[in-house]
């Protein structure tokens, strides 16, 4: 009898230096949701020459719209690139934007441009990342690929997702399991 595979929802997902997919080398994944039908997350350290403001005029949002904050977009994964995602610190019990998914108490994934127009006014979250796209598994397959060892995973810190410069998150991430990525080898294998 199998047990059930625990659930990597709020951990972050460190990729193995031999990883060569594109997609995914050497990236940090936040994980949105996990279960038996497969995962979701956002990779939180491959900004994009693309800011808010950027965004919001292909959006066609307000011109009257002042941005107060014009922060980085990051590609968020290869599923739907052109689809936005913000992770984001819950300011209150209930979040106030129109499509939003509690990750946990302490973590919201919202989807409604509602808070993008907040964000950029100054009067959104402030830890926050604006994403675009995600990153997707099928049931089993993320379990497959850290089998493979493809996958560190480790619990996420949202100091190093939304306060770290994000050419060092992926290095932060490794280092909270004690590992410096830059020495081990790129060979995949098993011992």
């Amino acid at each position: 009898m199998s047990s059930k595979p625990s659930s990597l929802r709020d951990h972050f997902l460190i990729s193995m230096p031999h990883m060569h997919d594109l997609h995914f080398a050497q990236t940090v994944t936040y994980i949105c949701d996990h279960s038996e039908y497969g995962a979701m997350g956002i990779v939180i350290n491959r900004a994009i020459d693309l800011h808010l403001d950027d965004l919001l005029k292909h959006l066609d949002v307000e011109k009257t719209l002042q941005v107060h904050d014009n922060r980085q977009i990051y590609a968020g994964g290869p599923v739907q690139g052109e689809r936005g995602f913000v992770l984001h610190r819950l300011q209150t019990e209930a979040s106030p934007w129109l499509a939003s998914y509690q990750v946990t108490d302490e973590v919201c994934l919202t989807t409604s441009i509602d808070i993008l127009e907040a964000i950029a006014s100054g009067a959104g979250p402030g830890d926050a990342l604006i994403a675009l796209g995600y990153a997707g598994w099928g049931a089993g397959q993320l379990e497959k690929e850290i089998s493979e060892n493809a996958w560190l995973s480790c619990p996420a810190n949202l100091d190093i997702m939304f306060r770290i410069p994000a050419d060092e998150r992926l290095q932060a991430a490794a280092s909270t399991l004690g590992i410096n990525l830059d020495l081990l080898t790129a060979q995949a294998g098993h011992a």
